[in-house]
């Protein structure tokens, strides 16, 4: 029986995948259509981009569902696939692995809008949403849940919630931060501290706690996170920075950071104590391929590289 993915990584650090969207597009998506159909229609695309992340390395791989809720895929015509679409996209991660037997983490993102009194949604119309997704990925096998770029708590609460009534043997809760305009801290759109996140999830059964995407989120500010984490709780915790800082080229939408750039940043978030490490945004195969090299001489300096070959990841 494959070991639960809060135990493992508290013995070493593992691996997670980088972006989906980016991929998406570059593999022909258009912008502004719905990716996680493909799940159902262009399989092969979807597989091919998790493959590429599966033999660059990675030990955890995010399923293609990020838009996968049915407030979501109703934008697009699709909420009557909520189920399939979701179920889908566990097997063709679990078909990524191949014959290794890395973590599948199942998908949930933002709703796309704002919980009454703000916005026009009731907390039962996105709790029901979430139910329905995090049931369709348990049921279709993922090992653990990742509630992610979350902003508020309320929506944070709504994701777990949702992945504990599905049963979820593992839940994640990531954060989206954006580094204030003078550079001094970060904290989320809705004013959520990295600190007050971390108590938060602890307090309502998260395994993980997590940071991923954000504005001028880089590696270096990963690792305050991490260790600002770290100051309130003893869990796991996972970071997926972006590949550096978007910007226009020849009408599309580029990020600036290498794999030889980013991955310096890596040693001192594993020393910094993060147990999962993977990209966001921009990030590519040949990130993780880089990160695979450096992560793995972090192990063997620790004595801890023979026991990732002794097992199935």
């Amino acid at each position: 029986m494959k070991p639960l993915l809060q135990d493992v990584i508290r013995e070493r650090p593992l691996l997670g995948d980088g972006a989906m969207g980016t991929q998406l597009m570059l593999a022909g998506l258009e912008q502004g259509n719905c990716g996680e159909a493909w799940n159902l229609t262009h399989p092969e695309r979807v597989l091919a981009i998790q493959r590429r992340y599966a033999e660059a390395g990675s030990d955890c791989i995010i399923t293609n569902t990020f838009g996968g809720s049915r407030i979501m895929l109703n934008r697009h015509g699709e909420a009557d696939h909520v189920a399939a679409i979701n179920k889908a996209s566990v097997e063709i991660t679990r078909q990524a692995f191949g014959n290794r037997d890395g973590y599948i983490l199942g998908d949930i993102g933002p709703f796309g809008g704002l919980l009454e009194p703000f916005g026009e949604f009731t907390e039962s119309q996105v709790g029901s949403a979430f139910e329905e997704q995090a049931a369709a990925l348990v049921e279709g096998g993922a090992d653990a849940i990742i509630i992610e770029t979350q902003t508020s708590l309320e929506e944070l609460l709504l994701g777990i919630r949702a992945a504990q009534n599905a049963g979820a043997k593992c839940i994640i809760g990531s954060m989206a931060y954006d580094v204030t305009l003078d550079g001094s801290t970060f904290r989320t759109m809705m004013g959520v501290e990295p600190e007050r996140a971390a108590e938060f999830m602890e307090e309502n059964g998260a395994h993980i706690v997590a940071l991923n995407c954000g504005t001028r989120m880089d590696m270096e500010r990963a690792r305050t996170a991490v260790e600002r984490y770290r100051t309130v709780t003893s869990l796991p915790v996972m970071v997926q920075p972006n590949a550096g800082q978007p910007r226009l080229e020849n009408m599309k939408v580029v990020y600036d950071e290498t794999p030889e750039q980013m991955v310096r940043g890596l040693m001192p978030l594993l020393e910094a104590g993060a147990n999962i490490v993977g990209a966001c945004c921009g990030s590519t195969p040949e990130h993780i391929r880089a990160f695979r090299a450096v992560m793995d001489e972090f192990l063997e300096s620790r004595g801890t590289g023979a026991l990732r070959e002794s097992q199935t990841l």
